[in-house]
């Protein structure tokens, strides 16, 4: 029976645990007051429905309160009648105030001083009551303008059909080389200006006005992130459950990939050949009309494609049905298959009037992918899930990596382009292209290369330096270009989009340098297609060399990662870093842009926004949110609120051990130095074998890198450990493939299920995993699935590395220190901890389950180390010193759980 009433103000679909209630009151306070929080909630105790009704009855009571407060100041407007307004109203108060009786001159003064304080009130409701009774009139008058903006290039395309003739007419003869030139009007960049000419003649900012003037306003919303679209389509399931999931405006947002339904889109499989062909077909249905069109028969060019699935009549409709159910992903794909309407353009034109936006939260952290996608922060409510890699995220997002192939290739395809279409290309477009060239040839230079030759060929001197942008830019001797201005060249001129159009016109498979358009001066260099070629068969790089459908966009639109790369260097000197891999061949060597202070980019959101939600099951160690997010971002402390709660689960359902010792005495510290001992091997062999002895159903074990699995893998078949298991649980390992994950999972599972409905010998399964890997995120390990997790020594990351020993000197020069650590070190420890509380997050997935967690190293013992477990874990973590101890804890503990289920 659902419970609509909830309990207190809380709408909730049953009656919610305390944690439950704690957890909205504290969600409702922090919201109301415009605050930053942080909130830890294990999985299993209904953290996002909590999100969900926590959340959304604040938005009802804040717009309730809006309307009563517009509808209270209207009330007090209220003009007198004649006769009436002596004795009444504020009338009659100023009379009260000025102790007069009820004469005429004092009723006129009354009179004024009620029509005045009306006049102001009225100007205060303007931005209020106004607006929001207008919003539907608004909405038509939007159609209104773009049915008339469309029917007005219709009328101009008729007017200038006749100059058209006249054209075609005076071209009796057509030239053989190439195309027309109209047939290629799309790849050529509009006439640029830049910010010091005259802005009435950028024909580049023009077109962005009119889209303005039909912009909607948008509500009072709740944006709400996660990682993956599957969390996602879960948090929305959670929604269409709840009491709000017929009164709540949901939409929900995805890629042209999750959402496309043109076969002939979706076909192309990767997602930059997708938004490209997604656009062109855009740009052809609002474009003018082919000039092939006109041309005779024996001429006529093909017919510019159109999306069938995008008329603006059809999105409208189907904008007005998203916002009236609430939809995921599959859902809106399979209505707007049904309706031949686009999903993607439709969730987008619904974003102004939803009261809910769920989206991936790399689209809302990066500033270039929100402005895209219509999404306004100005005092919106942000809520981001499953942020317990937050700051790594905003960091790769900011980042930016190009290989020398890349860069080569980029300038060999500007080279052609511009060569191609010098006389169409004004001045300003020619001058920013040539800085953009001698960009490219700087960026090779520091690689030890060349441009002109293939890269393939090219033989630098192996080896690894890490710049600041300031040397990296005398480096390359390109510290004269404004790239400020070059950014708002790409941004513009779309000159990356243009230079993917002409590469994939003029290349595709085959095409040599001896095309009909290259000139004799083009034609001593290599062509587009054998360049491509000759990567694809001789590099051997991490993308040049893959022929897959995820990596030819980037093989054939390096431009693109080449503009990324140039906008990250316009960062502040002090926030990043350049790291310059040189390997033996050019084209496998790298630059890469190191992010190093994500807090400047989160820094936008904290500031527009009216909330923050920072919520996760495992947040722990929060430190690093406090100090290299909020604090670092100028948030003032006392608007940082946290909140953890414990588990739903009883404590004697989790059983968390502290392994210092195995079966033969030999202690268990996984260092560096003692990890490769043949005994601390043997020893990991056995502490596994005795537990498989006693654990029922599954056992997940966390190895911390890939290559320690493979080597202790490696020795427990040559000692025979791996027999010994595989006598009592089936053997599973986690694949290098992610498309194999659910294979492996599914196997996984139906061999526990057999296992405990046969009996036999073997009493389960046994997964090898790693810690960070396919299966530390995100997997669900509840029940007979993971009745004991088991962690391998401490998964340290690699300290040796460039990039996290730039990390660690940037946080010790500004941040202050941590528990009387350096914020280096603390940094290590923290992200040790933060993949150990992930890994092990992954049993215990509901209120009536149970498992065992094993942390096999002394090292978590320490204080400071076990204060970084979640609360729910610590408060009942056991440390043991001998194995024996441990093995008997352990056996009771599932003997009483199989005794209490009999």
């Amino acid at each position: 029976m659902e419970n609509l009433d909830g309990v207190g103000r809380f709408p909730f679909p049953f009656t919610p645990y305390p944690i439950q209630e704690r957890f909205m009151e504290e969600l409702y306070d922090v919201l109301e007051q415009g605050k930053v929080g942080i909130f830890e909630s294990p999985t299993g105790t209904g953290k996002s429905l909590s999100l969900i009704c926590g959340a959304l009855t604040w938005l009802k009571d804040f717009e309730e309160k809006k309307r009563q407060e517009a509808a209270k100041l209207l009330e007090n407007t209220v003009i007198p009648r004649a006769g009436e307004g002596g004795r009444d109203g504020a009338g009659a108060e100023v009379q009260e105030k000025n102790g007069s009786s009820a004469d005429a001159e004092l009723d006129w003064v009354s009179e004024f001083v009620q029509k005045r304080a009306e006049r102001e009130m009225v100007n205060k409701l303007k931005d209020e009551e106004v607006k929001r009774k207008r919003r539907e009139d608004r909405l038509e008058m939007i159609r209104h303008n773009a049915h008339l903006k469309h029917a007005m290039k219709r009328k101009n395309n008729e007017n200038s059909e006749t100059e058209k003739l006249l054209q075609v007419s005076k071209q009796d003869v057509v030239s053989e080389e190439g195309p027309d030139e109209d047939e290629e009007d799309g790849l050529v960049v509009a006439d640029y200006e830049s910010d010091e000419d005259a802005a009435p003649k950028n024909k580049l900012c023009d077109e962005d006005d009119d889209d303005d003037d039909l912009e909607e306003e948008h509500i009072t919303k709740i944006y709400y992130c996660s990682r993956t679209h599957s969390q996602l389509a879960q948090f929305v399931h959670e929604v269409q459950k709840s009491p709000f999931r017929s009164t709540v405006r949901l939409v929900n947002l995805g890629s042209r990939q999750n959402l496309c339904i043109n076969p002939e889109v979706i076909r192309l499989g990767s997602v930059q050949l997708i938004n490209d062909r997604c656009m062109e077909l855009q740009k052809n249905k609002h474009g003018k009309q082919n000039k092939a069109d006109s041309e005779p028969k024996r001429r006529r060019g093909a017919v510019k494609a159109t999306c069938l699935f995008s008329g603006y009549e059809k999105m409208m409709t189907m904008r007005d049905e998203v916002l009236a159910s609430v939809r995921d992903i599959e859902q809106l794909v399979q209505h707007g298959r049904g309706t031949h309407t686009c999903p993607y353009y439709s969730t987008r034109l619904a974003i102004p009037a939803a009261e809910v936006v769920v989206l991936p939260y790399q689209s809302l952290l990066h500033a270039a992918t929100r402005k895209a996608s219509g999404i306004k922060l100005k005092d919106q409510i942000v809520i981001i899930d499953e942020a317990h890699n937050l700051t790594d995220t905003i960091t790769a997002l900011h980042s930016a990596e190009v290989s020398g192939a890349q860069l080569c290739r980029a300038h060999s395809q500007l080279s052609q382009y511009c060569d191609r279409y010098r006389s169409r290309l004004k001045a300003k477009n020619l001058m920013y292209i040539k800085q953009i060239l001698f960009v490219l040839e700087g960026l090779v230079r520091t690689l030890g290369g060349k441009v002109g030759l293939n890269p393939v060929t090219q033989s630098t001197q192996p080896g690894a330096e890490l710049l600041t942008i300031n040397d990296f830019l005398f480096r390359a001797q390109i510290d004269n270009i404004n790239l400020f201005k070059v950014q708002r060249y790409f941004e513009k001129s779309l000159i990356s989009r243009k230079l993917f159009g002409f590469s994939e016109k003029y290349e595709g498979s085959g095409v040599s340098a001896h095309t009909s358009w290259m000139n004799k001066e083009n034609r001593r260099t290599e062509g587009l297609g054998r360049f491509l070629q000759g990567l694809q068969n001789k590099a051997t790089g991490p993308v040049e060399n893959q022929g897959s459908a995820e990596e030819r966009p980037f093989m054939a639109s390096p431009m693109m990662l080449v503009e990324s790369f140039l906008f990250a260097l316009t960062s502040a000197n002090k926030d990043g870093r350049v790291v310059m891999e040189k390997q033996a061949c050019l084209a496998q060597s790298s630059v890469k842009f190191l992010m190093l202070n994500a807090a400047v980019h989160f820094a936008q959101v904290l500031k527009e926004c009216r909330a923050v939600i920072i919520a996760g099951g495992t947040m722990q160690p929060v430190s690093d949110f406090k100090e290299q997010l909020l604090l670092a971002a100028g948030v003032p402390n006392e608007r940082i609120t946290q909140f953890s709660c414990g588990h739903v689960i009883p404590p004697e359902n989790i059983l968390p051990i502290i392994l210092c010792a195995g079966p033969s005495g030999q202690d268990l510290e996984f260092t560096f130095q003692t990890r490769d001992t043949p005994q601390m091997m043997e020893e990991t062999g056995r502490v596994l074998s005795n537990l498989c002895n006693v654990v029922p159903g599954g056992v997940v074990c966390f190895f911390p890198s890939y290559e320690y699995e493979r080597r202790i893998l490696g020795h427990w078949e040559k000692s025979g450990v791996l027999q010994r298991l595989e006598a009592k649980k089936k053997i599973f390992q986690e694949p290098k493939k992610a498309g194999q994950v659910e294979q492996v999972l599914s196997e996984y599972s139906r061999c526990i299920q057999c296992c405990r409905n046969n009996g036999g010998g073997q009493t389960g399964a046994l997964l090898f995993s790693v810690v960070g890997g396919k299966m530390s995120e995100g997997i669900n390990f509840s029940d007979d699935l993971g009745r004991c997790i088991v962690m391998v020594g401490m998964p340290y990351p690699n300290i040796k590395s460039p990039e996290l020993q730039e990390k660690m000197a940037y946080l010790d020069k500004h941040m202050p220190p941590v528990g009387g650590k350096s914020p280096g070190k603390a940094l290590i420890e923290n992200l040790c901890m933060k993949a150990v509380n992930q890994s092990i997050g992954r049993a215990i997935r509901h209120r009536g389950d149970y498992a065992c967690i094993v942390l096999c190293d002394r090292r978590y013992g320490r204080p400071a180390t076990l204060r970084k477990l979640p609360e729910w874990i610590r408060s009942s973590t056991h440390t043991h010193s001998s194995f024996g101890s441990a093995f008997g804890s352990i056996r009771k503990f599932f003997l009483e759980k199989r005794q209490t289920q009999h």
